[in-house]
């Protein structure tokens, strides 16, 4: 699944991950950076690792510029900022930046179903901040579907909860409310947001690196902080005076050298992550600073994909010097980046593993709040980009991306639309 949220910027709103940090993104932060360090791709860091095997789809993959594809309008919302499948059950869930979740009830099958979005499950509106880059970020269920994970900006200062509610049939138990993780916010933007449930089990947790710009506070390359990271937990295993578990093969599951719950690090503002559902791959769509926006693609390799690897912000922005004259030392750099002349915010998404677009299997589809098209890439198996293309299927404020139970794909407007995946013609 895929998700989302916005930034304050002139009098509209825009992704909450906006590349440029100058403007309504920093809220007091103080901060107006225009400036920053660029050159060329280093000779001497790693490139990307190879892609994971792919399996079997359910259709054969064509090239991309034989495929056309359609944006079908099916839903309208307040702000979405996330729409999930819950396993096990028909609904889906949608979540509204201001606070609410709300089912999306699915009637029929193909070209033809219909959706409609019902009355609040969960409303926590008295609790979230929804300016800048906060509000509710993402929601995720647990394997099992009895767990809902929320992902949000606690008023009135904006640091970050992520809160574990238990399903009472479709609805959720407000009252089961359980605080897994609190941080602490310097600034109001940078939030990161993403919540995923691995095909491990585990709950990942995507944070950005706390805002203003260029890393102030050097989270990114801090082992020891928790923002600028992609964390891994165990929600349901609390342990060590915590509200959760840390798996033991975590890169720092012992404290020595980072902290326990660190899985990755070196992101400025990852928006989104996702795990490809047949390959078991880890993509990170990483919002970049003035000038360079990321795609960053982990394999599913023993140990698990990107474990303790390091994504170079904000030493580097993309494959680019920004505070560092070359990439650290064995870091991680992108398997794809664009410059701001083709947009200025990414939107991450997902692998497509649907049946409904024939020949689409196994691309990664994204795109950007600022330029709205829909993009599509694939990696062979030399670990690089072998195909990329933008389709002629655009949504404004493109904000999330998400997946239905049969692997069929949605794109969310901040504006209220939700978008189905469909073939053109």
């Amino acid at each position: 699944m895929v998700r989302a949220t916005a930034v304050l910027l002139g009098v509209g709103l825009v992704l909450a991950a906006c590349g440029d940090d100058g403007g309504g993104g920093n809220d007091g932060a103080g901060t107006d950076e225009t400036t920053t360090t660029t050159g060329d791709a280093p000779t001497t860091s790693t490139t990307a690792p190879p892609a994971g095997e792919t399996t079997t789809t359910t259709a054969q993959p064509a090239p991309l510029d034989e495929i056309e594809l359609t944006l079908t309008p099916v839903a309208e919302a307040d702000s979405p900022t996330a729409l999930v499948a819950r396993p096990g059950a028909p609904t889906l869930y949608l979540a509204e930046r201001a606070g609410t979740v709300r089912p999306v009830t699915v009637t029929g099958s193909g070209p033809d179903r219909s959706y409609d979005v019902g009355e609040p499950v969960l409303d926590i509106s008295g609790e979230v901040v929804a300016d800048v880059e906060r509000g509710l970020l993402d929601i995720e269920f647990s394997a099992d579907g009895a767990v809902l994970y929320v992902h949000y900006s606690l008023a009135p200062d904006g640091d970050t909860r992520v809160v574990a509610y238990s399903m009472a049939g479709d609805a959720v138990d407000a009252d089961s409310r359980r605080e897994l993780l609190a941080v602490e916010q310097p600034f109001g933007n940078h939030n990161g947001g993403d919540i995923e449930i691995g095909p491990d089990g585990f709950l990942y947790i995507a944070l950005g690196d706390g805002g203003s710009a260029g890393d102030p506070e050097g989270n990114g390359q801090d082992t020891g902080a928790l923002l600028g990271k992609i964390l891994r937990v165990d929600p349901e295993s609390p342990a060590g005076g915590e509200a959760y578990g840390i798996p033991a093969d975590n890169p720092f599951a012992d404290g020595d050298g980072g902290r326990p719950e660190v899985w990755l690090y070196g992101v400025r503002n990852p928006w989104r992550i996702a795990f490809d559902g047949a390959t078991d791959d880890l993509w990170v769509a990483d919002v970049g600073q003035s000038d360079w926006e990321e795609v960053d693609l982990l394999p599913a390799r023993p140990g698990g994909a990107g474990r303790g690897a390091n994504l170079g912000w904000n030493a580097m922005e993309g494959a680019h010097p920004f505070a560092a004259d070359d990439n650290p030392a064995g870091a991680v750099l992108p398997v794809f980046e664009y410059g701001h002349d083709e947009g200025c915010s990414i939107t991450g998404g997902v692998v497509y593993r649907g049946s409904g677009v024939p020949g689409l299997g196994g691309a990664y589809l994204f795109g950007d709040y600022c330029q709205g098209d829909l993009r599509a890439l694939r990696v062979g198996d030399g670990g690089e980009v072998s195909e990329e293309r933008t389709f002629d299927a655009h949504v404004d404020d493109l904000v999330s991306f998400a997946e239905d139970a049969d692997g069929e794909v949605y794109a969310l407007s901040l504006g209220g639309g939700i978008f189905r995946l469909d073939p053109a013609g």
